[in-house]
């Protein structure tokens, strides 16, 4: 969401958000006066809260009560004004080493004890996948045109198993009624995506840089992203087992969940459909400089999820090597502590990313 705040809006919306993630009440100008130095007057404050509802950050539950955060002012706030803890991480990781001994533990003893401690610091709901074992490498790839319009990309794994998805070419390709010449396109790109692609892992695939396609090519990178990455999803199957959750009574206790059936229906996701889970906290993040991947934010209705479209989930990856083969990751309100939870899950995932060395996949 593109919006432009002063430093005085910005100031307005970091402390609304805080002071409701604290009290999980409507936030009017006078509390915003008493708990925080903002050095203007009530009267000013009221004036820039409505400027940030009307831009959509803010909203009224009711007529007469102050404001809370909308999923937009939410993701202002954690792009833009959110500052990490600097002890934070460095408490989890004491924790994690002192009550966690990974040479004593089975990996499954290891995860679960540090599912159930990322929960206890971070308030929310923790979820850690099973690392991902023998990840299958890719041999061969071949596109091969079928019926008009039509596209098959064909997977060949390191342990010769066979996976494919039928596509639709691109909507300018469409039009070409030379079959020979796309036929030698499709050889084309083959052999591009085999020259890159060749001997990774099948999470590796998103790491593909598609502008190297030579320009008259561009067209078929979008549609052919979007193809692996379904292949991926398709092939990294998880069994049932895979999530270790823990922290889940605290958290459905919070006001926002004082409704039976949205209980229900979180429960329910959690407990038995636990595969469209793993795929969404399993996503590969985008990597920063330094190589780590980035922790992903997902605020109310951009979880993809019914269930928890009115959660926040907070998640990433780590990694054997510099291939993810599991995630680990938070979900809980949408006021929720972000700094902390942003943070904590980070230090968690470098932590399961050091440890994996001790154990045989």
């Amino acid at each position: 969401m593109q919006v432009q705040l002063t430093d005085r809006q910005q100031h307005i919306l970091r402390a609304t958000v805080r002071h409701y993630i604290a009290t999980a009440e409507p936030v009017g100008s006078k509390a915003l006066v008493e708990e925080y130095n903002l050095g203007v007057s009530s009267a000013t404050i009221r004036n820039i809260m409505g400027v940030l509802e009307k831009v959509g950050l803010l909203y009224q539950p009711h007529t007469s009560a102050g404001r809370i955060p909308s999923d937009s002012g939410y993701r202002i706030y954690v792009d833009q004004l959110i500052t990490p803890p600097e002890t934070l991480p460095r408490d989890l990781e004491v924790a994690l080493q002192n009550r966690l001994n990974f040479e004593d533990r089975s990996l499954e003893g290891l995860l679960q004890g540090a599912a159930q401690i990322l929960a206890t610091i971070s308030g929310c709901i923790s979820l850690i996948t099973m690392p991902q074992a023998g990840s299958a490498v890719l041999r061969h790839l071949q596109l091969v045109q079928m019926e008009a319009g039509r596209v098959m990309l064909i997977v060949v794994t390191d342990s010769y198993e066979t996976h494919s998805a039928l596509m639709d070419l691109p909507k300018g390709k469409q039009t070409e009624l030379d079959t020979e010449v796309i036929d030698r396109e499709l050889q084309i790109v083959s052999n591009f995506l085999n020259s890159h692609l060749r001997g990774k892992s099948l999470v590796e695939i998103k790491a593909l840089d598609w502008s190297q396609l030579d320009r008259d090519f561009q067209c078929y990178g979008d549609f052919l992203k979007k193809a692996l990455t379904e292949l991926t999803r398709r092939t990294l199957a998880p069994s049932a087992t895979q999530i270790m959750i823990r922290g889940v009574s605290e958290v459905l206790r919070q006001p926002e969940f004082s409704q039976s059936q949205q209980v229900q229906t979180i429960m329910q996701l959690l407990e038995e459909e636990q595969e469209q889970l793993w795929h969404l906290i399993f996503e590969e993040p985008e990597t920063e400089e330094c190589g780590k991947p980035r922790v992903t934010v997902r605020i109310g209705a951009e979880n993809p999820l019914q269930p928890i479209q009115t959660c926040s989930l907070i998640s990433s990856t780590y990694r054997r090597g510099t291939t993810s083969v599991g995630s680990v990751g938070v979900l809980g309100p949408t006021r929720l502590d972000y700094e902390s939870a942003i943070a904590v899950v980070s230090a968690a995932a470098d932590y399961l990313s050091e440890s994996l060395s001790y154990f045989n996949l």
